[in-house]
């Protein structure tokens, strides 16, 4: 039944836009890009706090217009910096938190743009790397952890920035291609030619780059930094075979194929091998 009214609401969307495009094509594209962009989910309010972030130290960082939620862990003088997927927030390291902090180190996690405690209406791959930017100039991370569409960014934001203080890179379950995105998502709500056209134009402006290049594969070739990639073979959120772009790129990477741990990725093994990777 929910898959059915799933489907149902998703095509009338990509229906309604559709009629859009001919009446109001401006209006369309925004709609087309506001559900592309704006996550449903992830977002919390300050009383009602997941009980993982209660025991960090909140930090709110202002930025121009900008609110970036931040969680603190305080440790020793080396920084691991968390930075987690789509429709989500830093309560989603419950789980791996208690193997980082056996280490000693200083714990930093962000809430992304429009997630969490942060601001903000999208999530984009280049505004979350600029939150990333903006706290890594304050915490000097030396070591940087990032799941799904948070993977994609810390390889964007390594690429992008080149930070000299990031000495090893984790990238769990991450997506390559932005250009499969996009068709996953037009596909999803049935969108026509004219709007699709019309959104790849968009992000070829808003990205800088042909989209073809707006990709996982081509930022892990063009940084030095030392990382482990890990995707389970079941994930039908990212298809493994994403993963296994990024790997064949990427220079100085260490790639665990896991199965049964779908997207999420949460395994006390994979945590043992991620800390033996980060500390050895």
């Amino acid at each position: 039944m929910k898959k059915t009214f799933y489907f149902l609401l998703t095509k009338s969307i990509g229906s309604y836009i559709n009629l859009m495009s001919f009446i109001f094509p401006e209006k369309a594209i925004q709609m087309a890009h506001g559900y592309f962009s704006e996550p449903r989910k992830g977002k919390i309010t300050q009383n009602k706090l997941p009980k993982t972030l209660q025991g960090a130290h909140s930090e709110t960082i202002f930025h121009n217009e900008d609110v970036i939620q931040t969680y603190i862990w305080k440790g020793n003088d080396t920084v691991i910096l968390l930075i987690h997927g789509w429709e989500s927030n830093s309560s989603r390291w419950k789980k791996m938190l208690p193997y980082l902090t056996k280490s000693g180190s200083t714990i930093v996690a962000i809430d992304g743009p429009a997630q969490g405690l942060s601001s903000g209406k999208e999530f984009t791959v280049p505004k979350y790397a600029e939150f990333m930017d903006i706290v890594a100039k304050k915490y000097q991370p030396n070591f940087i952890i990032g799941h799904s569409m948070g993977g994609q960014t810390c390889l964007y934001y390594q690429y992008k920035y080149q930070n000299p203080n990031i000495r090893k890179m984790v990238i769990l379950g991450a997506p390559s291609d932005f250009t499969i995105i996009l068709n996953n998502f037009t596909n999803l709500l049935s969108i026509n030619s004219k709007v699709t056209k019309a959104l790849e134009n968009k992000y070829t402006h808003f990205l800088n780059l042909d989209l073809s290049q707006f990709s996982s594969k081509e930022f892990a070739s063009k940084i030095e930094t030392k990382g482990l990639l890990a995707h389970d073979i079941d994930d039908t959120v990212v298809l493994f075979k994403e993963a296994k772009k990024i790997a064949e790129s990427w220079k100085d990477v260490q790639f665990i194929e896991t199965k049964g741990l779908g997207h999420k990725l949460h395994d006390d093994e994979l945590y043992q091998k991620i800390n033996k990777f980060l500390f050895e």
